[in-house]
């Protein structure tokens, strides 16, 4: 009993103790929970109407449209730039087809499979155009092309090849992507489709839609520029500012958070002591091609950034500064060492000789291998005879397991190669060479091969060159010295205010970028600011970044955030207070000029008062006139032109963008010709009445709850 009663006098401990011990476990799966959302959010490149998508799946999608690019292109790789464009156009996409699937399953709306058939048995839609499967006679999509394709892949799968399948794999791949777009293509175009079944025109709306495009107004037109009022002349208090802030405050609503940057970039480039012993490596490699050394052991020797193969070129193989000086060069002849600025290079060029060969090779040959290379030069050596005594060449190429076809060779096909081994410049060399008709048998150390020249077209200049083209590079220290003393000027101004006073004294300069959005790829311009753009959509106000290595690893950069524009509307500061501030200083000036021009019922009158008077000729209603001595566009004058019988004299003075009005209507007719046809101006409205709820995409995308993140990755 008295080990129950302890126990009993126990328990407000035990309690405590047990609640704390649950709260923990609590806490822990709290935790975990909250870690593993946490995580989840970091992996997501953005979300559109709650559908988020990860970084492997939109990498994934990146990566299909690049397929895509470099199928239809021959291309091996694209540009940063080129990648990028890619990223934005993925992304847009996907935004606009999540938002688009949302609004069709609302409605109803879906492509079925019949009506892909439907489309592809057509086969006029634009997009099957861009497909492998064109019937080359017709010009035409071809579906039993496409039908063809997908059960030859299919027995493929099967088969094993992996060279084939993987040539079949690339096209199915493609195929599946254009059919996929053509989906999205037919669903978009269903939504516009009913949309547009609920804008009508009617025959008053047209009518004077016709009226406003072809009925013309001549006049003598009196302006008072506000440039002649001058902004001392007119008061502006922080009450009028505030009071147009809120007339306009809907212009000023952003839906995109924003922020305001000052940075200080610099760019790492050569020193005085580097661009010297540059130059003095050109200049030995000038000496060592005028002196007799091999162009290619010269070129080798200096280095240069373009190998020299030998090979006779045509202009546009070589860079275009080196393609500018080669013309007027005599053959032997070497260049002094000299700049070229957009590619920031020293060069030095040596013409080894200049000839005129054929652009255009056609060709057929004869693949000849053996158990050894002898007996493969035994086997060349019989059929290079028989084809000298007149024998068939696609006949024997046959009997060799070879068609024997001719083939052409342009210049461009080699010419552009930075290496090219002994094997192929013989190749080259003899194609060009060989006249037509022509046979020769070359021996190579994997076999020999059986060639003929059949014909050679467009003679041109070619040109066997050597270069040395040399980066005008900085050296290590120099970059080390311009990293310590960007370091010292980094960590010794922590501020925004040190940063700017200090500037000047280190040899930097302050700027500034208002309204940086995170959708951008890069700060500043300058590339490879990925690390730079996460800090500052991450930054407080008046904070400042450590020090950033980027562009090329050539340029410093510090960045300090100067202010954050969330989604809402923006503050009566900074652009905002400038913009209004001007609206109302226009305001006043209208104002004053229309107070001096009140009374006036006549042209002669306002010349009296110091307006500018002159002549202006066919205005309508639909097309804003262009006032010379305003110098603006002043739709508000077609506008009030439009509403003045001829003859008669403006009723009120008329505000513009850049001056106050008055005018005398001189005469008013329709456009000679312009006849009114009720049906295809009825028309010609609905269709611009289309084209206006076209935008409807924009309206969508503001309440699809969009989320940006792809800053965070890409």
């Amino acid at each position: 009993m008295a080990a129950i009663g302890k126990i009993r006098s126990w328990g407000p401990v035990l309690a405590t103790v047990i609640g704390l011990a649950l709260f923990a476990f609590i806490a822990e799966e709290m935790f975990r929970s909250c870690e593993a959302t946490s995580n989840e959010r970091r992996q997501q490149v953005g979300e559109v109407l709650g559908k988020k998508i990860s970084v492997q799946d939109f990498q994934n999608l990146v990566d299909e449209y690049q397929e895509v690019i470099k199928m239809t292109q021959g291309r091996d790789n694209l540009s940063e730039e080129e990648l990028n464009q890619v990223k934005d156009q993925v992304w847009q996409q996907f935004v606009n087809n999540t938002i688009l699937e949302s609004e069709a399953k609302k409605l109803g709306l879906t492509v079925t499979d019949q009506e892909m058939q439907n489309l592809l048995k057509a086969g006029t839609n634009p997009m099957l155009m861009q497909t492998p499967f064109v019937n080359q006679q017709t010009g035409r999509f071809d579906a039993s092309q496409l039908t063809k394709f997908l059960d030859d892949y299919k027995k493929m799968q099967s088969q094993g090849n992996a060279q084939m399948m993987e040539q079949y794999e690339r096209i199915y791949k493609y195929w599946k992507f254009m059919e996929k777009n053509i989906r999205q293509q037919l669903l978009a175009e269903k939504y516009q489709q009913l949309l547009a079944q609920c804008l009508f025109s009617n025959p008053v709306s047209a009518k004077m839609a016709f009226d406003a495009q072809n009925e013309e107004s001549d006049v003598l037109l009196a302006a008072l520029p506000y440039s002649t009022i001058k902004d001392t002349e007119v008061e502006v208090s922080d009450a009028d500012i505030k009071a147009k802030y809120d007339e306009q405050k809907e212009m000023f609503k952003q839906y995109v958070e924003s922020r305001d940057i000052k940075y200080v970039d610099f760019q790492v480039v050569a020193s005085k002591a580097d661009r010297n012993a540059l130059m003095q490596n050109m200049k030995d490699a000038q000496q060592n091609l005028t002196a007799g050394m091999t162009p290619a052991e010269a070129v080798r020797k200096a280095q240069s950034q373009i190998a020299y193969t030998g090979i006779f070129a045509t202009r546009s193989a070589f860079p275009a500064d080196i393609a500018a000086k080669i013309d007027s060069m005599a053959v032997g002849q070497v260049t002094a060492p000299f700049e070229t600025a957009y590619d920031n290079t020293l060069n030095v060029v040596k013409l080894v000789n200049k000839t005129q060969l054929p652009d255009s090779v056609e060709y057929r040959q004869i693949q000849v291998g053996g158990e050894t290379a002898e007996a493969a030069r035994k086997t060349a050596d019989s059929i290079y005879t028989a084809l000298q005594g007149g024998a068939d060449f696609e006949a024997i190429a046959k009997k060799y397991g070879q068609t024997g076809a001719k083939q052409w060779m342009t210049s461009a096909m080699y010419e552009r190669a930075q290496t090219i081994d002994a094997d192929t410049k013989a190749f080259i060399q003899t194609l060009n060479t060989l006249e037509a008709g022509q046979l020769k048998n070359l021996e190579f150390s994997q076999g020999n091969i059986v060639l003929q020249v059949t014909a050679r077209k467009a003679f041109v200049n070619k040109f066997d060159v050597a270069v040395v083209k040399h980066t005008i590079d900085f050296s290590k220290q120099t970059y080390s010295d311009a990293y310590n003393k960007f370091s010292q000027y980094v960590s010794e101004n922590n501020t925004i205010e040190g940063l700017e006073k200090n500037a000047a004294k280190f040899g930097f300069r302050v700027q500034e970028r208002q309204d940086l959005y995170n959708s951008e790829h890069n700060v500043a311009g300058i590339r490879s600011t990925r690390e730079a753009m996460k800090w500052i959509f991450d930054a407080k106000e008046n904070n400042v970044s450590p020090l950033y290595e980027c562009g090329n690893n050539d340029h410093l950069l510090v960045i300090a955030l100067t202010a954050i524009h969330p989604v809402g509307y923006r503050d009566l500061d900074g652009v905002v207070k400038d913009q209004v501030k001007q609206e109302v200083i226009r305001d006043k000036k209208f104002a004053k000029a229309a107070e001096k021009l009140a009374g006036v019922k006549d042209i002669a009158a306002a010349k009296a008062k110091g307006a500018v008077v002159d002549s202006v000729r066919q205005i309508t209603f639909s097309a804003p006139v262009f006032v010379q001595s305003a110098g603006a566009s002043e739709p508000a004058l077609s506008g009030a032109v439009s509403a003045v019988k001829q003859g008669q004299f403006s009723p009120s003075v008329v505000k513009g963008n850049g001056a106050a009005y008055l005018f005398q209507v001189l005469s008013k007719k329709h456009r000679e010709g312009a006849k009114f046809d009720e049906k295809q101006q009825a028309q010609q409205q609905r269709q611009m009445a289309i084209q206006a709820a076209g935008r409807f995409m924009n309206e969508l995308y503001l309440k699809a709850g969009v989320v940006d993140n792809r800053y965070l990755f890409f």
